[in-house]
């Protein structure tokens, strides 16, 4: 028999501290409304926001945004809104993927399946991607509210939540830098 996918309440939940980069030419903290939805879910999940930043759309800025947070000992997870679509400016998967050490190519098929319930085929014009670097796991989705609404409410919540099993994120963060270690 299969195991269960869901919450095990009998675990105890470990917050853990996420940064939201927007990435945009044209939001402003008033109105960046993709970035706000994250921001308010991982709240209301329990989980603290380390840092909000909104970035242009110029793979320099996004990296050097990146790199401040892998960087940063108080930054677990890095969640950008924006810049994953196929037009001209639209350069995060490029920045994401040159900080990557490892690639999660899953997360890509997981959102796009999440994706595929509310916009179908639309879902295909998505880059969404994600990675890890410095023990800092990074996760790029598009910059609509329903695409934000759709990572959160059909990964994030899972996986970034430790008492989701049977496997989770949260689990795995001390050990993402163990090859440092000699371990």
């Amino acid at each position: 028999m299969a195991p269960v996918a869901g919450i095990d309440e009998s675990r105890t939940f470990t917050p853990i501290r996420i940064a939201i980069m927007t990435v945009s030419d044209s939001r402003h903290a008033e109105d960046d409304e993709s970035g706000s939805i994250l921001v308010g879910r991982l709240e209301n999940a329990g989980h603290k926001l380390a840092d909000r930043a909104i970035v242009k759309d110029e793979i320099p800025e996004i990296v050097a945004k990146l790199k401040q947070w892998i960087e940063n000992p108080d930054v677990d997870v890095v969640i950008s809104t924006g810049g994953t679509g196929l037009t001209g400016r639209d350069v995060t998967p490029e920045a994401f993927r040159s900080v990557f050490e490892k690639e999660i190519d899953g997360f890509s098929a997981v959102f796009h399946m999440v994706s595929y319930q509310t916009v179908a085929t639309s879902t295909m014009q998505s880059r969404a991607c994600a990675g890890i670097a410095g023990g800092t796991i990074l996760f790029a989705v598009p910059g609509s509210p329903g695409a934000c609404k759709d990572a959160w409410d059909g990964i994030f919540q899972y996986q970034l939540d430790s008492r989701h099993r049977p496997c989770n994120f949260v689990e795995i963060l001390p050990r993402l830098e163990e090859h440092k270690n000699g371990l």
